[in-house]
C-alpha cells in the first residue's frame, strides 16, 4: 500500500525536516514542493494500519512539521 503525505513545514525548517524524512522506515521518497504544501513525502507498507502508525509516531514528531494530509493510493 502507498500513501502520499502532504505536508506544512514551519518556515525555515524545511530542509531539516526533509532530511529527517528520508531517515524515516517506510518513507520511499521526500521532496520539497512549490504550492499550498512545503513537501510531500511517499510512504509504503504493508497496510493502512501501518502507514497511519508511521505518520502518527515518526513523521507528526518531526520538530517544524506543522499539519499533514495523508493521499492513499488506489491500485487499479
Amino acid at each position: 500500500m502507498k500513501a502520499y503525505i502532504l505536508i506544512h513545514i514551519r518556515t525555515g525548517d524545511i530542509r531539516e525536516v526533509i532530511r529527517q524524512l528520508r531517515r524515516v522506515e517506510g518513507v520511499r521518497e521526500a521532496n520539497m514542493t512549490f504550492g499550498p504544501y512545503d513537501a510531500i513525502a511517499v510512504v509504503e507498507a504493508q497496510d493502512v494500519k501501518t502507514i497511519g502508525n508511521i505518520i502518527a509516531t515518526a513523521i507528526q514528531p518531526i520538530p517544524g512539521v506543522l499539519d499533514t494530509i495523508t493521499c492513499l493510493a488506489v491500485e487499479e
